[in-house]
C-alpha cells in the first residue's frame, strides 16, 4: 500500500512511525513533512492547505489511503476532495470538521443536546461584546470563533484584559476573519484532561487519556504555547469519570453530530475539565491533538491503519482498540524564546535508538545537507515506562542526549500528575 499523511509536525511524525509497524504499507509520503522525519517518510513539498495539489499528487501516485491530520485542511474540505476522486481517507469531512472550525457551532451544539459545558454568550458586534464584559463575572474566557493556530483563546483575569481581548479579536482582527464572531464563556476550574477518540459516525472508542502542559515556563507560568509536554494516562481521569464522560459527553456528541447530518468519522478530541459539578467540555478538536498524540499512539497496542479504515467504513468496535498497561511522557524541546521571538538554523543531533524511546520531530529543515532547527517547538522526546514516574525519568534522561544550540525545555513535565498520584 502507498499512503499519504498530510501535515508536517510532531503529531504527523508520531502517526507515520505508528503506521510503519504495518508491514503491508510499502511507502509513506509526508505532505509536506519536515526534515526530521525524512528517515520515516518521503517528503513532498506540498503545503497542508494546498488541496488541489494534494489531490493531484494522490491521484498521480496511485495512493491507496490518505490521513489528513491538521485542522486547517480538514476544515477546508481536504477529505471531501480526496474522497471525490476515489481516495479513501481517515479524517472528518468538511461538514463534520466544523465541530472545531467554529466555536459558535460547537457551543450551540452542546447547548441544543444538553452536553455539559461552560455557560456562554455569542457576539458578532464588538460594541455589544465590550458592554457585556463590563459586567460579566471575572475571570472570563474569550474565544475567537474560527481557527487561530491554537492562539484564539484568552483567559481574562481582569476586566481590562477582557476588554483588550475583545478589541484584539473583533476590532484589530489579530485572528483575521476567525475573530469576526466570538464566544465569551464562564471560567471553569478543575484539572484538565485530553481524551482522543476513534469515531466511525456512530461508535466512539476512547484512547488513553493524557495531560498537556501549555505554559512555556516551569510551574505552569509564562505564555501559552502549542504544548511543552504531555503525559499519559492522566490520573484525574478515573474509571468513574470515564464512565460519566462516555454517558454524558462522548456518545451524546457523536449522536448529536449524526442527527445534525454531520456524521463524524476520524479522531475526535475532547478537551475536558473535571469541575466540582462533574466533567465539562472545554473544546472539541476534529483531529489528533499535538503533542497529545506523541504519548497516546505509543501506548496503542494495535494496528493503526486497520482502526483508521474501520472508522471510515463504519465498522469500528471496542475490541479493536487495545492500550498497553504502561505510561508515557513527552518532553518538548523548543527554541529558546518560544513562543515569542527565537532563532533557528542550529544543527540537531539525535541519540541512538533505544527500546521504548522515540523522538518525534516537529520543527526542522535542511541546510547544507544537515537537519537544523526550523521552528519554535523543535521536537518531542518520548519514553514509555511501567509507571508514570519511570516514564518521566526516562524521557528526561533520553532528552539529555538530544543536542542543538538554543535548546529549551521545561523541567517539570509530569509533576502535577505525579503529585496527584501521591
Amino acid at each position: 500500500m502507498n499512503i499519504i499523511v498530510v501535515g508536517g509536525g510532531g503529531r504527523e511524525h508520531a502517526i507515520i512511525k505508528k503506521l510503519k509497524e504495518n508491514k503491508d504499507i510499502e511507502k509513506i509520503y509526508a505532505l509536506p513533512g519536515n526534515a526530521g522525519m525524512a528517515h520515516d517518510a518521503e517528503l513532498v513539498a506540498i503545503g497542508a492547505k494546498d488541496i488541489d495539489n494534494i489531490v493531484k499528487f494522490a491521484t498521480d501516485n496511485k495512493i491507496d489511503f490518505a490521513i489528513v491530520a491538521p485542522d486547517d485542511p480538514l476544515v477546508l474540505g481536504c477529505v471531501d476532495a480526496l474522497e471525490a476522486v476515489g481516495i479513501p481517507c481517515f479524517g472528518p469531512n468538511k461538514a463534520a470538521a466544523i465541530i472545531e472550525g467554529s466555536k459558535v457551532f460547537s457551543k450551540n451544539l452542546m447547548k441544543k443536546y444538553g452536553i455539559p459545558t461552560a455557560a456562554y454568550e455569542v457576539f458578532t458586534d464588538a460594541q455589544a461584546a465590550l458592554e457585556y464584559v463590563k459586567t460579566c463575572p471575572i475571570p472570563t474566557v474569550i474565544k475567537a470563533d474560527g481557527l487561530a493556530l491554537g492562539k484564539g483563546v484568552v483567559i481574562a483575569m481582569t476586566r481590562e484584559e477582557a476588554v483588550d481581548a475583545v478589541k484584539a479579536a473583533m476590532e484589530d482582527k489579530v485572528f483575521g476573519d476567525s475573530g469576526s464572531s466570538i464566544v465569551i464563556e464562564e471560567f471553569l476550574e478543575g484539572p484538565e484532561v485530553s481524551v482522543l477518540s476513534f469515531v466511525d459516525g456512530k461508535t466512539v472508542v476512547p484512547m488513553v487519556s493524557s495531560m498537556d502542559h501549555k505554559r512555556a515556563l516551569d510551574g505552569d507560568r509564562g505564555l501559552n504555547t502549542g504544548g511543552m509536554g504531555t503525559i499519559a494516562p492522566n490520573p484525574y481521569y478515573t474509571d468513574a469519570v470515564a464512565k460519566e464522560c462516555m454517558e454524558k459527553i462522548f456518545l451524546p456528541t457523536v449522536d448529536a453530530m449524526a442527527k445534525e447530518g454531520r456524521a463524524f468519522k476520524g479522531c475526535l478530541y475532547f478537551g475536558l475539565m473535571i469541575t466540582k459539578d462533574g466533567p465539562k467540555v472545554i473544546e472539541y478538536n476534529c483531529r489528533f491533538g499535538d503533542p497529545e498524540t506523541q504519548v497516546v499512539l505509543p501506548l496503542l497496542d494495535c494496528d493503526l491503519l486497520s482502526v483508521m479504515k474501520a472508522c471510515r467504513e463504519g465498522t469500528l468496535t471496542c475490541d479493536m482498540i487495545r492500550i498497553k498497561d504502561a505510561s508515557a511522557c513527552c518532553v518538548v524541546m523548543a527554541s529558546k524564546g518560544y513562543p515569542g521571538k527565537y532563532d533557528t538554523g542550529f544543527e540537531i543531533t539525535l541519540p541512538a535508538p533505544e527500546a521504548d524511546r522515540e523522538v518525534y520531530v516537529a520543527g526542522a529543515k535542511f541546510a547544507d545537507g544537515k537537519v537544523v532547527t526550523g521552528g519554535g517547538r523543535v521536537l518531542g522526546v518520548v519514553a514509555i515506562g511501567d509507571t508514570l514516574e519511570a516514564a518521566v525519568k526516562e524521557a528526561y534522561k533520553y532528552s539529555d542526549k538530544v543536542h542543538f544550540e538554543n535548546a529549551y525545555r521545561r523541567s517539570d513535565i509530569g509533576k502535577r500528575a505525579l503529585d496527584a498520584l501521591k
